[in-house]
């Protein structure tokens, strides 16, 4: 009989993904619900079963996870009330990790997943707790909360009268901000990760966004100047290590009220001129050539518009969406994290000690074209 019951929103994504598969993991006693949206006319049963033969989960551990059809931005998660009545019995524990991650949205767009869908989760951790079942309220945020804030940003740090740089950006603000007035009555975590890359062991990823898109522009030789400065600060983290900690933390009684940068942080995270460096030679492409970010978007970038045709024109175009991001001069905190993780042995690699795993998945699956799920 499972002593836990677990409630995860955003399963399907990359992250969630491989959260469930550490779940079952590590977690030999807990059932899983997994709240689905039904897409392309498949329900969220059929979604659910899957991703775990994708995924490679033995027949035994998928007998404990449930798909229930459901959407976030819905009164009650959009669940027939009955179920939902059902499901708030006995949940344990939820893990909030459904977000809308594009930077292009509206604001009222990602605001009504991010924020309004984070208070319909809350409101079902609320039920659970009612009933006298809920451990733990685990919600998965960003650390990108920050904005255009430069320095070290510290855990239990929010609101610095920063701006954003995006609509997600805000909206994750927003959800963070409704998740901490809860924290008085509900047992909760805050996490927030920095940009999520592939396995640190295999390099293998489903989503080839963020960092892989001006790494592929500049390996297939068609753009490589970079509107940033060298020195610029890139965190990323693996999502093992990510899907690890998220799941060792939801279980730590020392983490409740507590926030929690998933960062590579000063110890771990590198420059941009280290990455492209070591791009430069994997790939074997020239190396990039850096210019002042401020010149390039409000100069250079409107000719650019102008004159620039054909593939280079559309690396314009698509290129806002990661214009502050190679000339970040802000660092993560990981004090926390190392507290609670460290005796566990969770810690994240330094960027560079994988990233050529990273990049050889790229030119392997040339990025994402061929199958990114080999035996799995």
């Amino acid at each position: 009989m499972p002593t836990e019951r677990i409630v995860v929103t955003g399963a399907t994504g990359f992250v969630g993904a491989n959260l469930v598969q550490r779940l079952l993991q590590d977690h030999p006693d807990a059932r899983l619900t997994l709240l689905l949206r039904e897409e392309n006319g498949k329900k969220a049963a059929d979604r659910t079963a899957e991703m775990l033969r994708r995924l490679g989960v033995n027949v035994a551990d998928r007998t404990r996870v449930d798909g229930i059809a459901a959407d976030v931005t819905l009164e009650r998660c959009g669940i027939p009330e009955p179920v939902y009545d059902a499901i708030a019995a006995d949940t344990t524990r939820v893990i909030h990790g459904a977000a809308s991650i594009r930077f292009d949205d509206r604001l009222a767009a990602a605001r009504q997943v991010n924020v309004e869908g984070t208070r319909h989760v809350l409101a079902l951790a609320q039920a659970a707790h009612a009933r006298g079942t809920l451990k733990r309220f685990v919600y998965v945020g960003t650390a990108y909360v920050a904005g255009q804030r430069t320095g070290l940003v510290r855990e239990d740090e929010l609101d610095a009268g920063q701006r954003f740089r995006n609509s997600y950006e805000r909206s994750k603000f927003e959800a963070e901000r409704l998740v901490r007035t809860h924290r008085e009555a509900l047992p909760i975590t805050i996490l927030r990760p920095s940009i999520i890359v592939g396995d640190s062991r295999t390099g293998h990823t489903s989503s080839f966004k963020m960092l892989y898109w001006p790494l592929k522009m500049y390996a297939r030789r068609i753009w490589r100047t970079a509107p940033g400065f060298p020195d610029a600060i890139i965190d990323i983290v693996p999502v093992d290590y990510v899907a690890s900690a998220i799941s060792r933390l939801a279980f730590e009684p020392r983490a409740v009220g507590r926030t929690v940068h998933l960062c590579a942080g000063p110890a771990a995270h590198a420059t941009v001129h280290e990455v492209a460096e070591r791009a430069s030679v994997f790939f074997g492409v020239p190396p990039v050539r850096y210019i002042d970010p401020e010149l390039f978007w409000r100069l250079i970038h409107p000719l650019l518009l102008v004159f620039v045709w054909g593939r280079k024109r559309r690396v314009v175009k698509d290129g806002r969406v990661y214009r502050s991001y190679l000339s970040m001069r802000m660092a993560f905190d990981t004090a926390t994290a190392e507290d609670l993780l460290g005796p566990a042995g969770i810690r994240p690699p330094h960027v560079m000690d994988y990233l050529d795993r990273l990049l050889a998945f790229c030119r392997n699956t040339n990025w994402g074209q061929r199958d990114t799920d080999p035996g799995r």
